[in-house]
């Protein structure tokens, strides 16, 4: 659970990255509690991925600062390296080994003596579930366990952070879910998640709180149950027998709410299939990151605010 009462493990203030005449960051700010798992939504070129390129140390920021643990990431990289650990949207396993021998390789590669690699190993492997194919060489791997060994090698070395860059991108949905499971119990056990995606059912299961990145900077941030209650409330929806809305009446999901908007479509004659709609993520997504340019984004952004 997240430790609210601790100061954040996360912090980013104007953090700004350009590359040529691009503007990817614009005056970043954000916060992430210690145990939390904190999910970056943005459209493609947002600016998700070089913001965590920067947090792990791997991009210097033009301005701005951004610490872990109370740690400056371009000040000090080595120290913020030693906290951290990185899986991107590419599994870095070395499919020619075995699960073991690439965690027994990354082990003795960061210190740990042979004996002390081959028992880590063991153990991870066994808490991400692949205990049973310890012995199979990873390229007889299936994506998801691919995605589960790469995940064991980032605890090599137990991180206070995890970065997870796209972590479920090209995986199915069965292998997607399990992985979920994995990630949120390491939150459980008390690492920082910090992770983008472009699946919003994945931020909507997984995440503590939501940040949206348009244009470089964060438009909004929440639980995902504030941010979809700051776009409006459920729908009463009358749709024909091939799905086409021929009605919508706004409700507030109460029993004598949806009686009301049930009464008034009665009174209005009109007959079809009723559902009730509650506003998604992708809904907010759609309000935050109008295809419009920035001036519609913001205006969008600056209404959720006045709702809040």
């Amino acid at each position: 659970m997240p430790d609210r009462t601790a100061p954040p493990v996360i912090v980013v203030e104007g953090l700004a990255k350009t590359f040529g005449r691009q503007q990817v960051l614009d005056g970043l700010d954000l916060e992430v509690a210690r145990g939390e798992v904190f999910a970056l939504l943005g459209p493609n070129g947002a600016g998700k991925t070089t913001t965590i390129n920067v947090l792990t140390t791997l991009v210097r920021p033009d301005a701005g600062t951004a610490r872990i643990a109370g740690v400056d990431v371009a000040r000090n990289p080595e120290q913020v390296k030693r906290r951290i650990s990185l899986t991107g949207q590419s599994a870095a396993v070395d499919d020619a080994l075995t699960g073991t021998e690439n965690l027994v390789m990354l082990g003795r590669l960061s210190g740990l003596a042979r004996r002390a690699a081959r028992a880590r190993a063991a153990e991870l492997l066994e808490r991400f579930g692949l205990a049973d194919a310890a012995t199979r060489r990873v390229g007889t791997y299936s994506g998801g366990m691919r995605r589960r060994l790469d995940l064991a090698l980032s605890f090599v070395v137990a991180p206070e952070v995890l970065f997870l860059d796209e972590p479920t991108t090209g995986l199915d949905t069965r292998s997607r879910r399990e992985l979920w499971e994995v990630i949120r119990s390491l939150a459980d056990a008390g690492t920082t998640v910090f992770l983008t995606t472009q699946y919003l059912e994945e931020a909507d299961h997984l995440a503590d709180r939501v940040a949206v990145l348009d244009g470089g900077r964060v438009v909004a941030s929440g639980t995902a149950a504030q941010l979809k209650a700051r776009i409006g409330g459920d729908t009463v929806e009358l749709h024909d027998p091939h799905g086409t809305l021929l009605r919508e009446v706004p409700t507030d999901g109460s029993v004598s709410g949806l009686r009301r908007a049930l009464d008034v479509l009665d009174e209005s004659g009109a007959e079809g299939i009723v559902t009730l709609r509650r506003p998604s993520l992708d809904d907010v997504f759609l309000a935050l990151t109008s295809p419009d340019g920035h001036g519609a984004r913001r205006a969008a952004a600056d209404t959720l605010k006045e709702l809040a």
